[in-house]
Formats: C-alpha cells, structure tokens, sequence
C-alpha cells in the first residue's frame, strides 16, 4: 500500500514536470498560479485524507479506542509538517528547534530524549555555538534529505559531545560542512538535509540540555538572512509536510503490523533498516509489540552490558511513547532498581503491582515497545515471559 502510494505521487509529479515544459512555464510561475488558484492547498488537504489509510493498514487495531489515538496521531504529524517544511523551512537562516516533543510523537520516540532539528544545505557551511551543561548524552548528525521526501533519512554524518573540543566552562564550536575541518567537524555530503540533535537524560528532573544555535558561514551577511517567503517555498513545503504525514504514517504501522509477528517478545531490529529510518549510529535497537490481558503482567529481564545509557520504553500501536508526563512508561540506566547480580526485571502491567520497575499501561491493552542500549560493549537482548499477576507474588519474597 505504501509503495503505491508514492508510486502514484511520483507519477503524478512526473506528469506534471513534463507539462511544464511543455507549456514553457518556469517553475516560479507554475508555483505562483498553483497558490493562486488554491491548487497547492487542495492537494495538502488531499495528502491528508489519504495519510487515512495508515489508520486501515492490514493488522491495525480498528477500535474507537485506538482510531481515536491514530487521528490525533495524524494531526500532530501535521503540527510536526508544517513546523519543519513551513515554518523553520529556510536553509539559509536555519532554527534549531524541537519537532518531536511531549505532544508531537512518532517512530518511538525517546520519552529521555531533548529532540532538535534544523533545515541545512550540503552545499553550504554552518557553525553550531553551544554550552554542553549537564545532559548526560549529546550527538549531532546530518543526514540525506528529510522525510518530507517520502524516505527515509540515510546518515551523511555524525558526532558526539566526547568527542569535541570543549572549553572548561562548556562552550563549544562545531562546523558542518562537505570539506573536513581541523576540529569539531560534522561532515555532511551534496545531499544533506537535515539537522539531528538527540540530547539525551538520565535524570530530566536533574540535568540541563546543551543551549544551542546554528548559523551560516563563508557567506555574504545578506546571505544569512531568511528569504521571504516565495510561492515555490510555500508549495513546495506544503507538499512535503503532506508526504511526511502520508509517508511516516504508513512506514510506521507496518513497522507495527511486522512486530505483532513475535508480540510479547524483544527481537534485535534491523540495523540497516533503522539507519536509513534515521537512526542514531551507536544505538542498538529492540522492536516488538505487547498485548496483555487485565490479569497478565509482561516481565523484560536482562543483565545490563557496559554501556552509556540504556532505557526501555512502552508505546501505543501508533509508535508514539505513552504520555510520560504524567505516567512511568518508561525506565533507563540511571531510574531502573537492579538486583545485587546486577539484574534488572522490568514489569508491564495494567495495576500496580508493587513491585520496582513497575511501568504503566496508561489504559492500553496493546501497543508497541522498544529497548534500546548506546555504545554497549556486548548488546544483548533481553528476555521476556507473560505470566498472571498472581504469580508475580514469587518476585516479592
């Protein structure tokens, strides 16, 4: 379903090029008569009735419930469109700012994660000006395009704060660019997009994120100002904040539909497929859905290799995190209770059991998951077992 949906868009979109020239029109004009006549927003409108179909992809769940959640789904990938292709559009003058927050979800999104992002060019050169403050883990990575081009988001770059230069009160330089730099340098290619930054918490009611800002460089000062907004800028981003919604939408619930296939269990997800999806690098991923009954508790347990961070966390069938502001959906490294052996058992369940580790269903009876470990030496996949809540009394003694 997915790939004839973008075939019919590509084919839409080639047939319209090839009009165009046969009509001698440049692209300014065919722009300018397409938001004159309310053509482009006519097909923003209809990108959105057709991101519908994500919500009835094969195996996605069909009640009030869930439907309900799955359309506010679609309005906030909307809000996250509109945001990144209108609003914050220019590469000229990037902004970094947050797209992927507390209530704008999507691919399980880290409840521990501070996401940014910006809009760059690889055919130009940016500084990043930065002060690290104490967010316990910070990369910045480049990558090919956006999803606004109904693909994925292939790395052309990464780095981490470990490996930069810092003065003694935090601050920072970086330099993004096609030509390596003697230091703190991002490396991007001609296809470069996007801006990635993960900020990443241990503790969000202690640390503090990096402070951060991005600006063109080796460039006219006319050159770093934003442009006005032209037709073409406007089409263009209304057509792409409409393939993100149509696209990322149905990436994602076969994503969903694909880990019903081993539900309850945490397989090893593919690590090409999660860097083309715009994955970090140096993390090693575990997918899976969950389902469980009012009497039935899931228990994770793994040995925590050597590593800089790990976290697990509950989504709904959408792959949007649990509302983790008011709810503990999710635990990591430095919140999970261990055992003495080092051992951490992680409980699911709909009631509280008493128990550490106890992660809430906030009324869901399904959804998906993901563990997830960065930098560890020797990643190992945790194990699971449903069993009825009242055996989970062996675990108190």
């Amino acid at each position: 379903m997915r790939r004839v949906a973008f075939a019919f868009l590509t084919l839409f979109r080639k047939c319209a090029r090839f009009a165009r020239r046969l009509s001698g029109k440049t692209p300014a004009d065919v722009a300018s008569a397409r938001i004159v006549s309310g053509k482009s927003w006519d097909e923003f409108c209809m990108s959105l009735r057709a991101a519908g179909a994500a919500l009835n992809f094969p195996g996605s769940p069909q009640d009030p419930f869930s439907q309900t959640e799955g359309y506010r789904y679609l309005s906030r990938l909307v809000r996250a469109g509109l945001m990144a292709f209108v609003e914050y559009a220019d590469d000229r003058a990037p902004v970094i700012h947050r797209v992927a927050h507390e209530t704008v979800k999507l691919g399980a999104d880290n409840p521990d994660n501070y996401y940014q992002t910006a809009s760059i060019n690889g055919a130009y050169e940016y500084r990043i000006r930065g002060r690290r403050n104490s967010i316990a883990y910070l990369s910045f990575g480049t990558q090919s395009g956006n999803y606004g081009e109904g693909r994925g988001l292939p790395p052309t770059g990464h780095v981490e704060a470990q490996d930069l230069e810092i003065d003694d009160d935090g601050h920072f330089e970086i330099f993004l660019s096609a030509e390596p730099q003697e230091k703190n340098w991002l490396p991007m290619t001609s296809e470069t997009g996007t801006l990635v930054i993960r900020q990443t918490f241990l503790n969000r009611d202690e640390e503090i994120p990096a402070e951060l800002h991005i600006e063109r460089i080796n460039c006219e000062m006319a050159d770093r100002m934003p442009m006005p907004l032209s037709p073409e800028k406007l089409d263009a981003g209304l057509r792409q904040a409409g393939t993100l919604v149509t696209g990322a939408s149905l990436m994602f619930s076969k994503w969903a539909r694909d880990f019903k296939r081993h539900s309850n269990e945490l397989p090893l997800f593919d690590p090409d497929r999660s860097l083309a999806a715009g994955g970090d690098p140096n993390i090693t991923y575990y997918h899976s859905h969950w389902q469980l009954e009012k009497d039935e508790a899931l228990l994770i347990e793994v040995v925590p290799p050597a590593c800089e961070y790990w976290n697990f966390q509950l989504n709904n069938y959408w792959m949007e995190s649990l509302d983790y502001r008011y709810h503990r959906i999710h635990t990591n490294k430095h919140l999970a209770h261990y055992e003495v052996d080092g051992s951490v058992c992680i409980v699911v369940s709909h009631v509280d059991p008493g128990l550490p580790n106890w992660l809430e269903t906030t009324g869901h009876t399904s959804g998906t998951m993901c563990f997830r470990w960065i930098r560890a030496e020797n990643p190992v996949q945790p194990s699971t077992q449903v069993v009825k809540l009242t055996e989970l009394g062996n675990l108190r003694t």
